[in-house]
């Protein structure tokens, strides 16, 4: 009766599916049958997330709390209750030494993967924050998006805000970074999904429903490969993006 929140494929086999009421399941999609069932989280979880270098995953909830999962024997490792409010987004930098956290309170999170000490926090978006990358070719540099619909990129080592952007009309809920074309995508609220570079943070292209694109809010953007990706709307629709299409 629960509604389902968010998917994330944790390995080649293994689907993790966080529920509205916190149930998490998680399902061989080859056997296509239950594995585990874990009710860990009370309240709704939104982001889950999978770190390969340290066989973990994630998942967070609306009530600010991170749990640690062991991959391989698929076990609870720690939890963080993390005070936060709604944790929208994790993310994973590329060698899996520290995760990103976006959440509700406007504050940024990372996370170092060895203890799961908290290395940085910083309130970044007035209304949340609601996505996070580390930039792919310089794993100092984040790139977040808020409820007040800017981008912001910043060194986080030094806290340096490098630009800021009032990128998208509403809700910035997806970033994903494309490090072979030097760019980046946006997904909103508004309907939208825009290019940027990554290089100087320029606007390149948009894509909205007039082109083929979703006629309600995007909320989920997902790499299929290096040329492909899907993004995932209130409209109900999946629509899979060729990367050279969308470049032009």
């Amino acid at each position: 009766t629960s509604s389902c929140y968010s998917l994330k494929l944790i390995s080649d086999n293994l689907l993790a599916i966080g529920l509205s009421n916190g149930d998490l399941y998680l399902i061989d999609v080859n056997l296509k049958q239950e594995v585990k069932f874990f009710t860990q989280h009370k309240t709704s979880i939104f982001s889950i997330q999978t770190n390969i270098q340290k066989n973990h995953f994630y998942s967070a909830d609306t009530d600010g709390n991170l749990a640690v999962w062991d991959l391989n024997n698929l076990t609870l490792l720690l939890i963080l209750p993390l005070n936060c409010g709604k944790i929208r987004r994790i993310e994973v930098d590329k060698i899996g030494e520290n995760i990103v956290l976006s959440c509700q309170d406007g504050f940024v999170k990372i996370f170092e993967t060895q203890f799961y000490n908290e290395i940085y926090s910083s309130k970044k978006h007035n209304e949340g924050a609601t996505s996070a990358v580390f930039h792919p070719s310089n794993q100092e540099v984040i790139i977040s998006g808020g409820k007040d619909a800017f981008l912001k990129i910043y060194n986080w080592k030094n806290n340096e805000l490098i630009k800021q952007i009032p990128a998208h009309n509403f809700a910035i809920y997806d970033v994903l970074a494309f490090e072979e074309h030097k760019v980046f995508v946006t997904a909103s609220r508004d309907k939208s999904l825009k290019m940027w570079s990554l290089i100087d943070y320029s606007f390149i292209s948009k894509l909205e429903r007039k082109n083929g694109g979703h006629s309600h809010s995007i909320n989920d953007l997902e790499r299929i490969n290096n040329e492909k990706f899907v993004s995932v709307g209130d409209d109900k629709r999946i629509i899979t993006w060729n990367f050279n299409l969308l470049a032009k």
